[in-house]
C-alpha cells in the first residue's frame, strides 16, 4: 500500500484520530496514529514499512497540526519567504539566496486543504470570484494566493515571513543593514517628528526598520496604523491599528487605504503609520503631511529615491483632483522631509542605500540630497558585495532638531 493512499485513508479518520487533541502536543497525535495504523494492518492483514509508516505519520501530523509539507519551512529560522507553484514547486529564500525544496503537496486538493487551514482566521475570500487574496498568517508572515486561470501553473502561494529574531535596531546594525550613525540619525528623526517615507522593492526590509524604530515612539503618543494585511507590530498602548477590508461576493462593501486614511485624520493621532502607498491614497497622505500630523511614517515601492518622488507624484494624481502637478510638487516639497531606500544586494544582503533629505523645490522640481548613502566598491571571490556606508552632508533640518533637545553632533556625518 502506498504512503499517499494511507494518508487519504487516515484523512478520512480526522475527528477520531485528532479526539482529545489540545492542539499543541504532537507526540500524542503521533501515537494515536500509530496505534491506529498497527490496529488497521492487523485487521486487514497488511504488513505496513515501519520507515514509510513514520513518513507518513510525520506528514500527517504537519497537516493536522499546521500546513502540511511547508510547516518545517515555516519554523526555520533562516527560511524568510516560502513560494510555491502547484503542488510539486516550492521555493525558499534562505539567507538572501532562492533555491529549490524537495517540499511536495500530494496534490491540488492538498494544497487547497493547507491554503484554506491559512485563510479561514483572516476572514478573506478567495474563490473564482475573488482570485487573489492578501492575508497575515497569525501576525508571523504574510501571505499572498492567486488562483488559476490567472496563475497559469497552477495555484501560486507567496508567504513572507516576518524576522521575529531581530528585535532591535542594533540588530540590523550588526546584520550590516545600516551603520551605527545612520541608527541614531534616523532615531532622532524619529523622535523629532521628521516625516519620513520608506522606499524599496519588496522583500527589502522596509516594514522590518519601521518596527524597529517604532520602538523608540514616545509612550505618550497616540498612534494610528493603516494596513491591508498586519504586518506592523508595535507595542505601545494607545495604538489603533486599522485594516482594510476587500469587497463582498456581490463585488460591495470595499474600504480601502484612501478611506481609512481620511478617517484616520479625525481620530487625533499624534503619529500616522501607512503600511504602504500604492494608489490615489497618496493624496490623502499629503494632505497629511502638510496638515501638521508630524512624523508620519509610511512605505512606497520604489528603486531610487527620485522614483518614490516621481510614484508618489504619480500616484497623487490618481485621486483625479485635477490639480496642476507643481502644486502636487510643492506639497511633496513641503511636507516629506526624508527617504530611506532599501536593497537587497545581488549577494543576498539587504542594505538600507540611501537616506536622503527632501531639500525644498528647484525649478520647479524636487530636490534631492544624499545624506547618507552605501557605496559598492567590490565584490569578492566569495560573491560577497564589499562596501562602506559613507556620509554626504547634515540635513538642513539639523538646527530644528537641536532646538528640540535632540543631540546631534556635527561628527555624526563625517
Amino acid at each position: 500500500m502506498h504512503a499517499r493512499d494511507i494518508k487519504k485513508m487516515m484523512r478520512k479518520e480526522t475527528s477520531y484520530l485528532t479526539s482529545g487533541w489540545d492542539g499543541r502536543d504532537p507526540h500524542y497525535l503521533a501515537e494515536r496514529m500509530r496505534a491506529f495504523l498497527a490496529s488497521w494492518a492487523s485487521q486487514h492483514g497488511r504488513t505496513i514499512d515501519e520507515a514509510m509508516a513514520d513518513k507518513t505519520i510525520k506528514e500527517l501530523c504537519d497537516d493536522f497540526r499546521g500546513y502540511g509539507p511547508i510547516q518545517d519551512l515555516l519554523e526555520d529560522p533562516h527560511v524568510t519567504e516560502i513560494m510555491i507553484i502547484g503542488p510539486n514547486k516550492v521555493f525558499v529564500e534562505r539567507d538572501g539566496r532562492k533555491t529549490s525544496t524537495d517540499a511536495r503537496f500530494d496534490d491540488e486538493n492538498h494544497l487547497q486543504y493547507a491554503i484554506n487551514k491559512m485563510i479561514a482566521p483572516s476572514g478573506r475570500r478567495l474563490n473564482e470570484a475573488s482570485p487573489c487574496a492578501d492575508f497575515s498568517l497569525g501576525g508571523r508572515a504574510r501571505v499572498n494566493v492567486t488562483l488559476p486561470p490567472l496563475a497559469a501553473d497552477g495555484i501560486s502561494v507567496t508567504i513572507r515571513k516576518m524576522a521575529h529574531s531581530i528585535g532591535a535596531l542594533s540588530d540590523i546594525v550588526d546584520l550590516g543593514t545600516l551603520d551605527v550613525r545612520m541608527a541614531n540619525f534616523l532615531v532622532g528623526c524619529l523622535q523629532g517628528g521628521i516625516n519620513m517615507l520608506f522606499s524599496g522593492a519588496t522583500g527589502t526590509g522596509k516594514t522590518t526598520s519601521i518596527n524597529l524604530l517604532s520602538a523608540y515612539i514616545d509612550e505618550g503618543e497616540r498612534i494610528v496604523t493603516i494596513e491591508d494585511t498586519l504586518e506592523l507590530a508595535l507595542n505601545q498602548a494607545n495604538l489603533v491599528r486599522l485594516l482594510t477590508r476587500p469587497p463582498d461576493a456581490l463585488g460591495q462593501g470595499e474600504i480601502g487605504l484612501r478611506y481609512l486614511l481620511s478617517n484616520a485624520l479625525r481620530m487625533r493621532p499624534s503619529r500616522i503609520i501607512l503600511g504602504e502607498i500604492r494608489g490615489a491614497e497618496a493624496m490623502e497622505y499629503l494632505q497629511a503631511l502638510n496638515s501638521g500630523h508630524k512624523g508620519t511614517l509610511a512605505v512606497l515601492h520604489a528603486a531610487t529615491p527620485q522614483d518614490a518622488v516621481t510614484r508618489l507624484e504619480t500616484m497623487a494624481l490618481y485621486a483625479g483632483l485635477d490639480l496642476p502637478s507643481w502644486a502636487i510638487r510643492r506639497q511633496i516639497a513641503s511636507g516629506l522631509h526624508l527617504i530611506v531606500q532599501h536593497e537587497q544586494l545581488m549577494d543576498g544582503s539587504r542594505k538600507i542605500t540611501y537616506i536622503t533629505e527632501v531639500a525644498g523645490l528647484r525649478d520647479n522640481d524636487i530636490a534631492l540630497q544624499d545624506i547618507f548613502r552605501y557605496e559598492v566598491e567590490e565584490t569578492g571571490e566569495d560573491t560577497r558585495i564589499k562596501g562602506r556606508f559613507v556620509a554626504v552632508q547634515p540635513p538642513s533640518f539639523l538646527p530644528h532638531l537641536r532646538k528640540l533637545g535632540i543631540e546631534m553632533e556635527d561628527a555624526l556625518f563625517t
